[in-house]
């Protein structure tokens, strides 16, 4: 039998009590669980968990869950198609070019040039193939500041298929740590890293927030990129200046170009500094020094 994936969709404080409480539940089956922002102006979070096998027993005991936190749920049930989802993903695109950075799939690898910091990508489920202005642009700003200011500890936060995670690795040869949220994610991210070589500097864990215990081994950070929304970061603008060193660097996007000054206007009141944005598809790419 193959994977089915239990869902319900709830409010963000609803969503994250809930993750919690079955993180807490399903620690000892190790079954992956996710959380998935919808929409982000209705405040609509997607919560998943993964099972194979029988999911009845499963399925009773997400529903126990829910019943003990006094958030009766109607679970959604989908069962997950046998598709290698790394070919359908990268099927028909082609490959990207940001900095020194050339991001390709499997099939592109004869197009390398020997100067090029290649970066094969292999994207499954999880996002960033360096297509999106986003990736790219954050691609682009890392090549620039890595080069001024040699950082020797980074953080990829929201790593997705860890292509961040890689080009930093690639460019400085230093520790990154990739951290997302979704454990599809974290899995499709180290094995990103295997196949680009770098799989002993980058260390991919799944973690929800700052909270997490792994933060508090590897900060303060030298530079932390995040490739995530406008509103998340906002929001992690007091943790970001807890976690980087004195004069680090913060690489920030999943910004459209209406957003750029709240999310600078966070940041300063944090005492960050912006140096410089970049403007790519409608979307920016923010460089901010503490």
């Amino acid at each position: 039998m193959g994977q089915t994936r239990l869902h319900f969709t709830a409010g963000k404080i609803e969503a994250d009590r809930i993750f919690a409480a079955l993180d807490q539940a399903f620690e000892d089956d190790g079954l992956p669980i996710a959380v998935l922002e919808i929409d982000e102006e209705k405040d609509i979070h997607e919560v998943s968990l993964y099972a194979d096998g029988d999911i009845d027993p499963i399925e009773a005991r997400v529903k126990d869950v829910l019943a003990g936190l006094g958030l009766p749920k109607s679970l959604g049930r989908e069962t997950l198609p046998d598709i290698d989802w790394v070919a359908r993903s990268l099927e028909g695109l082609k490959p990207v070019r940001a900095g020194r950075f050339f991001v390709h799939g499997a099939h592109d690898r004869d197009k390398r040039h020997s100067s090029d910091l290649a970066i094969e990508i292999e994207a499954g489920l999880a996002f960033g193939t360096g297509h999106h202005g986003t990736t790219a642009g954050c691609l682009e700003m890392l090549d620039q500041v890595v080069r001024r200011e040699r950082p020797r500890n980074a953080l990829d936060l929201g790593t997705g298929s860890a292509v961040l995670a890689i080009a930093l690795a690639k460019l400085s040869h230093i520790p990154v740590l990739a951290t997302d949220v979704d454990p599809v994610a974290v899995r499709v991210a180290a094995a990103n890293a295997r196949l680009n070589h770098v799989k002993a500097l980058v260390e991919a864990v799944t973690a929800p927030g700052f909270h997490h215990p792994i933060f508090g081994r590897r900060a303060p950070f030298d530079l932390i990129v995040a490739n995530i929304l406008a509103r998340p970061l906002m929001r992690l603008a007091p943790e970001m200046a807890r976690h980087i060193r004195l004069g680090g660097s913060l690489v920030l996007s999943g910004i459209l170009d209406r957003q750029r000054d709240a999310v600078i206007s966070a940041y300063v009141g944090q005492s960050f500094r912006h140096v410089r944005t970049l403007h790519r598809e409608g979307w920016v790419t923010i460089h901010l020094k503490r």
